[in-house]
């Protein structure tokens, strides 16, 4: 038996944007997917997974992804969360050229699903490095986190990035443009991140933004921009400016509002946060619904969070400075 843990993200800067080349910066955050395997003596799939959300629920089903369990979220998000497993383990036979392996998988998360903190990158990334270690060998940290890319980019038919896969395997604040994915350096940040209890589709959301960019021009413009933004944040990260940074979060998430992936719920918990004086407040992932992050020393933002209309949760999160973890 083998377990890894991996940990979620939020973004900075340039989700959307990233997936036409533009950069990106994502952090890693502590909440994390933790991922339990033990190899079975038949080539079947077994997989429990219990808390991928706040409130938390079970799944359990085995064999291929063929069952579709009976439990009280959107449906789309457990077919999606089965078939990240399914892909994990279809790698992991691939690397370890053992094509017949079967696998007792159990998941606990503290991340949301769909909610744009990287629970599926986490997921992934724990499964990958575990199943693997199990069948008795040990990936690099680059390997793992490419690997997790191909199971991400295979679900999401083509239109994942590295950003979310790699900043989970390797921690910490990472740039990534294309496929050039390197840590960066960053102050301690001071994360605030409020939670609406939802979850927009990706798939959806990355193609609304696809037909939008290819309709409009302006949009295109816009996406540009955000990559704009992204280098600016970037320069003012590595040099501690936290109000810059801030600021620069605050038009990345008017740009995005432009291009339609933002929401009711999100934009009023991104005006909570700000009028409480955080340093800056964005919606963070693929928007629809889910989580924003704002950047605030104080305890206002999550004090005025846990009062806003909408908000099911707010909590501080910190740095996670490491990515994947070896536990067993």
């Amino acid at each position: 038996m083998t377990v890894s843990s991996a940990p979620g993200k939020v973004y900075l800067f340039g989700e959307h944007a990233v997936v036409y080349g533009e950069p990106a910066v994502p952090c890693a955050i502590e909440r994390r997917a933790r991922v339990t395997v033990e190899q079975r003596a038949d080539d079947k799939l077994r997989v429990q997974a219990d808390n991928l959300s706040l409130d938390g629920f079970t799944v359990e089903y085995g064999g291929r992804t063929d069952g579709h369990p009976d439990v009280d979220v959107p449906e789309h998000l457990i077919t999606a969360a089965m078939g990240y497993v399914d892909e994990a383990i279809e790698q992991v036979r691939d690397v370890t050229e053992e094509p017949d392996a079967g696998f007792d998988v159990i998941i606990e998360s503290d991340i949301p699903l769909g909610a744009g903190l990287g629970s599926s990158a986490a997921v992934v990334v724990a499964a990958i490095d575990a199943a693997t270690r199990e069948l008795g060998a040990t990936l690099e940290v680059d390997e793992l986190a490419e690997r997790a890319f191909q199971t991400e980019y295979a679900v999401q038919d083509g239109q994942a990035s590295r950003a979310d896969t790699f900043c989970s395997a390797t921690g910490g604040a990472v740039r990534v443009e294309g496929e050039d994915c390197r840590r960066i350096d960053a102050p301690d940040l001071p994360i605030v991140i409020g939670f609406d209890g939802g979850a927009g589709e990706t798939g959806e959301l990355v193609s609304g933004v696809r037909a939008l960019r290819e309709e409009y021009a302006f949009a295109a413009d816009t996406v540009e921009t955000i990559g704009n933004v992204v280098r600016r944040g970037e320069a003012a990260l590595e040099d501690g400016n936290l109000e810059e940074v801030g600021r620069l979060m605050d038009f990345n998430h008017g740009l995005l509002s432009a291009l339609g992936v933002s929401s009711r719920s999100l934009d009023t918990m991104v005006w909570a946060a700000r009028d409480a004086d955080a340093l800056g407040a964005k919606l963070t992932g693929a928007g629809g619904g889910g989580c924003i992050v704002a950047l605030d020393q104080t305890e206002a933002s999550e004090t005025a969070l846990r009062f806003t209309p909408g908000c099911e949760d707010a909590f501080r999160a910190e740095l996670a400075e490491t990515g994947v973890k070896r536990l067993e």
